[in-house]
């Protein structure tokens, strides 16, 4: 009688119900939108309303859907970007030494400094077609969402408890199960979280990458960026407040039906042996899991993608190391080849830039830069001081994270450039310093990276350790000294380092402030490659973006390197 009733109950869970109905429905209808904005892609430039801005806010929802289609386009880029650079930088020491700083370099080069040697490459892809446009819009927003989830990702396999480290060992894992088992769950917490901070800083850079505008090559693609762009240039104040409603709007919604899930979903993954603080399920999962054939479908999906990580993938743990080079014949040869290769770089850069380009303006530029370091390096500190407290109080509540998660990822993804009108206004009728007063446009973009690795890091901090406080009565001063601070250091390293990398990149934005035919401009590396970039000076562009490579190096090498290390030697749990 059993083996008769069997299949009908595994019919009964596995046929769809009204809410897989309803879903399939709403995946249907989103399909269908996605194809047919798709299509426009491939259509040519020159067809009508391809670059076209109009500010009627009936066209709105059309450019939130590209908008935000071309962000998860950059997204799963960055996913990709995430999970093979810096995992080959942090498990590979002679690589690390050479991609570390790459890494360092590309999250602080500007914007417009990919736009300059990119846009063309891209747009010669697919010649006179909206693609080549779309493809150059992507990677631009790539630019702004790869650097810190990596850094991210680079930040955890480097922290992971040696503990856990044993007992992949002593379990005989091959390195391809010790990543997918032991060191991804480990990353997740702040990788989710990580990922949200990329959503919202494409929303910052996405006029940017949608108004794209580099010595004759003027391109304009639909979107909230650009729609925000054309409105800021004809002081419509009525469209820019639709543009914030309407990015209100998509934020809110991916949040809901995206973000809330995963990060209920990465809580699994906290590394204790107590309970801690948990928040009920929010409703988009709850549904999800009351539906029947789209839940049978994610566990064989979830099934399959475990079976694949529990291949026996790469060298085990006891299997016999092949005969190599001693390590310092190693390390000499590496370091050789290091510096002719960088040698010969800045070689062809001084050629480059000798015919047109002297060594009383290369100090300029070397004392702008000094000038946008000193603004990065106090805006850094206030971030830190505020958010810091802000973020541990939020992450030991899983409530009141989630609660704050829409409000912190709408703020993030807040355009510095729908600011200007108020401080341009304010500067210029009270005859302020340009120089001090644009400054807080760098940060207001950046600073969300502290608040949401401080956060990742209180959310990840084992609860039988809180207990133990607890128990010492540790409190006041005493416990943010020994307790939460440690706990959390390695992720505020993260936050810290990519906020001031993307200072840096704000200062394209920051430093030049336009509202009308009003612009104001502050002295720094960034005002200084945005006109450069304006005027086609490639050169000029070339000397920017490499003294602000020089000064993100020396600033990383000289502070957040240190502090990656002690973080990785003192303050990993065991």
């Amino acid at each position: 009688m059993l083996k008769d009733r069997l299949p009908v109950n595994i019919a009964a869970r596995t046929a769809p119900n009204l809410f897989d109905i309803a879903a399939i429905v709403c995946m249907l209808g989103l399909a269908v939108a996605v194809g047919t904005i798709a299509r426009h892609t491939f259509g040519p430039l020159t067809a009508p309303n391809a670059t076209t801005i109009h500010l009627d806010p009936s066209y709105l929802p059309g450019y939130a859907m590209r908008t935000t289609l071309r962000m998860f386009a950059a997204l799963v880029f960055s996913l990709l970007f995430t999970f093979t650079y810096p995992v080959w930088a942090a498990k590979s020491r002679r690589a690390g030494v050479i991609l570390v700083p790459v890494l360092d370099i590309l999250q602080s080069i500007p914007i417009l400094g990919f736009l300059t040697f990119t846009v063309t490459f891209f747009m010669n892809l697919f010649p006179g077609r909206v693609l080549g446009a779309e493809l150059a819009a992507i990677f631009v927003i790539f630019t702004s969402q790869a650097w810190n989830m990596a850094f991210s990702m680079y930040q955890s396999l480097k922290t992971v408890p040696t503990d856990l480290e044993e007992v992949t060992r002593s379990f005989g894992l091959s390195s391809w199960q010790k990543f997918w088992r032991l060191e991804v769950p480990f990353a997740m917490p702040g990788l989710v979280w990580n990922t949200m901070m990329s959503m919202s800083g494409g929303w910052f850079m996405v006029v940017a990458s949608e108004t794209v505008s580099v010595g004759s090559t003027n391109v304009v693609l639909p979107g909230i960026g650009s729609y925000v762009g054309v409105a800021v240039a004809h002081r419509d104040i009525v469209a820019v407040l639709y543009a914030i409603l309407t990015m209100l709007v998509v934020i809110l919604l991916y949040d809901q039906l995206l973000f809330r899930p995963l990060v209920a979903w990465s809580a699994r993954f906290r590394f204790e042996t107590t309970q801690g603080a948990v928040a009920k399920d929010p409703w988009m999962l709850s549904l999800l899991r009351r539906t029947h054939l789209l839940n049978q479908t994610s566990r064989t999906f979830g099934d399959f993608l475990t079976r694949i990580g529990g291949l026996q993938i790469g060298r085990r743990p006891d299997a016999p190391r092949r005969p190599v080079l001693p390590p310092r014949i190693m390390d000499g040869v590496w370091i050789g080849i290091l510096v002719a290769v960088v040698g010969l770089a800045l070689w062809q850069v001084v050629l480059y830039a000798a015919g047109s380009l002297s060594l009383r303006e290369v100090g300029h530029v070397a004392l702008l830069g000094c000038y946008t370091m000193i603004r990065v390096v106090v805006m850094i500190t206030l971030a830190s001081m505020v958010w810091v407290p802000v973020g541990v109080w939020l992450g030991l509540r899983p409530a009141w994270a989630r609660r704050a998660q829409p409000v912190a990822q709408f703020l993030a993804a807040f355009p510095a450039n729908l600011f200007f009108p108020i401080f341009v206004v304010v500067i210029v009728h009270y005859s302020l310093n340009v120089n001090v007063w644009l400054t807080p446009l760098m940060i207001l973009g950046t600073q969300w990276y502290i608040l949401f690795n401080v956060i990742a890091g209180a959310a990840a901090f084992p609860a039988d350790l809180l207990e133990v406080a607890d128990n010492f009565r540790l409190g006041g001063w005493r416990w943010w000294v020994r307790v939460i601070l440690p706990g959390i250091f390695p992720y505020y390293v993260t936050g810290g380092l990519t906020a001031s990398g993307g200072a840096w990149n704000a200062s394209i934005l920051s430093e030049v402030a336009s509202w009308g035919s009003t612009t104001l401009t502050a002295q720094g590396l960034g005002s200084y490659i945005a006109q450069a970039t304006a005027a086609g000076a490639t050169a000029r562009v070339a000397l920017g973006i490499t003294m602000m490579a020089a000064f993100v190096i020396a600033f990383n090498r000289i502070l957040w390197r240190p502090l990656y290390s002690f973080a990785q030697r003192r303050l990993t749990f065991a």
